[in-house]
């Protein structure tokens, strides 16, 4: 692919709805870390920038929960310190959110729900540990739906999360507050965890970008588990500039966690700007099929001829199990957070009921009390899938048809480098649409789940618009080949505009530069 200036992908027929008024920003990392290291503004001023504009506008964005202040003041002071020693590093400064579910010492890590709604960690997660060792400023802990489970985040104790362009629309989940922090100009990036789609699909709501990688990538270690088969942190930005240099920061083997792999990180951020590689594009088949908005095919095809007309060449391949990826995850998931959320039970630390008159009681109060009702039917329904005499039947041959699932993508990534379709089969919905429809709320993730399932690299991009909200294009690629999809990601943001859209009223979070009025 070539990252020649293509004029004619700049304006097309998917711009947003004309009445939406809207602003166009650039990636804000680069910005950030330039100002920085050339004195324009320090992170203690820049920091405050941004703990003005949360108590702004978090009450009616409601992506954070907890929003730490003396610690990020603490950070602040600190990043300034390294920079003025000449000791910081490229990060050193720059903001950050992350979701609730990551370890923070000395701050509460609530998950989204009321069972650990006293919970203060003692120790950092291991992602956290590494952006605090950078000198990342942590601004706040996101809103998301109870422990990772959901598609809209709209199953969380503090309330759902409204999306940026429209509230009354969904901001996607389950990574929710992380995506509406950096939509709405309140995190420059932000953490999230992909389970099923829950970095991809709120970055495809809430357009901007968002990268799951390679399952292994990046530590788990101190991410509070839902499905441990599954769940990987990831990174939230503008574009993918934003997201490069935190992949960097958070990536690499941690002895603390068995499924981290030890694979050497390479430099995501200066790979951007490699020489243009020709790259096979696939296209499945069955990502185009029932189901699928009309309005957003057309946008995500409009952005696959995008990516043609830049040097890629387009191929059309199979994914001959993708509609097995619903059922198949719907078993895996659940049976692992039946297990993993064993561990809640009213005893050792977190929700306690009153007055249970003996242990039985007490852990069943404390349990019925303390988990919502997504999280409550995800552990009945993985706890009959482990179940004497269902184990076999469901479990087992969810396991199995996983496997197929991964050997689909395995056959397809020996002939193309990288497989782009959409990332959500519709836009943004209205909130409330879907929660009496777990089906339909579980069919959000139709594009997404068979990824993690295989354990692959995927990232959401802006597309354009349908029916004035964003459509997010989702780039797959092989085991730890994240520099191909960003370097792919990075051609076409270099080419088109899309990423640089605002919702209406949102405009950059920067102090003064030094010696302006």
């Amino acid at each position: 692919m070539s990252a020649t200036d293509c004029t004619s992908c700049r304006r097309s027929s998917n711009d947003p709805a004309p009445n939406l008024s809207v602003t166009r920003m650039t990636s804000i990392v680069p910005e950030l870390t330039a100002a920085l290291a050339a004195g324009r503004y320090n992170a203690s001023a820049l920091t405050e920038a941004y703990l003005d504009a949360i108590r702004a506008t978090n009450s009616s964005v409601n992506c954070y929960v907890t929003v730490t202040e003396e610690h990020a003041r603490a950070g602040a002071a600190d990043a300034d310190d390294r920079i003025a020693s000449g000791t910081a590093g490229p990060m050193t400064g720059v903001p950050i959110a992350v979701k609730d579910l990551f370890c923070t010492r000395e701050i509460r890590t609530a998950c989204g729900s009321k069972m650990l709604d006293n919970f203060v960690a003692p120790y950092d997660a291991t992602a956290v540990a590494r952006l605090k060792a950078a000198g990342m400023v942590l601004l706040g802990k996101t809103n998301m739906d109870e422990f990772a489970m959901g598609s809209s985040n709209e199953n969380s104790f503090y309330g759902p999360v409204p999306n940026p362009w429209d509230a009354t629309k969904v901001a996607g989940g389950s990574s929710g507050g992380s995506a509406a922090a950096v939509a709405a100009g309140l995190a420059p990036v932000a953490l999230g965890t992909d389970t099923g789609g829950s970095i991809r699909q709120p970055a495809a709501l809430c357009g901007i970008s968002g990268l799951k990688p390679t399952y292994g990538r990046v530590s788990r270690f101190g991410m509070v588990a839902y499905a441990s088969s599954l769940d990987q942190a990831g990174v939230f930005g503008r574009s993918v500039e934003d997201i490069a240099p935190i992949l960097e920061v958070i990536a690499g083997f941690d002895p603390q966690d068995s499924t981290s792999v030890d694979t050497p990180v390479e430099c995501y951020a200066k790979g951007l700007t490699h020489a243009p590689e020709k790259l096979r594009i696939g296209v499945p088949s069955e990502f185009f099929g029932e189901g699928l908005d009309p309005s957003v095919e057309a946008t995500v095809r409009e952005a696959i001829a995008t990516l043609e007309s830049l040097g890629g060449e387009i191929c059309e391949i199979n994914l001959p199990r993708t509609a097995l990826a619903i059922p198949a995850y719907y078993i895996i998931a659940p049976a692992e957070c039946s297990s993993n959320l064993s561990r809640f039970d009213g005893v050792r630390y977190g929700y306690r009921a009153s007055e249970a008159k003996n242990l039985d009681a007490l852990y069943q109060r404390s349990r019925a009390e303390g988990f919502g009702a997504e999280v409550k039917r995800r552990i009945m329904v993985g706890t009959y899938a482990l179940s004497a005499g269902y184990y076999d039947a469901y479990y087992l041959k969810a396991q199995k048809v996983r496997r197929l699932i991964a050997e689909d993508f395995q056959r397809a990534l020996e002939t193309v480098d990288v497989i782009v379709g959409p990332t959500s089969p519709t836009v943004a919905f209205d909130l409330g649409e879907r929660t009496d429809d777990p089906v339909s709320m579980y069919l959000s993730d139709i594009y997404t789940i068979s990824v993690n399932l295989a354990g692959l690299p995927a990232l959401s991009i802006p597309a354009g618009f349908a029916h004035g909200l964003p459509v997010g294009l989702q780039l797959i690629g092989n085991f730890f080949a994240e520099s191909t999809l960003l370097r792919a990601a990075h051609q076409f943001q270099q080419a088109t505009d899309w990423h640089s859209y605002r919702p209406p009223g949102v405009e950059d979070v920067l102090p003064h530069e030094e010696g302006s009025p």
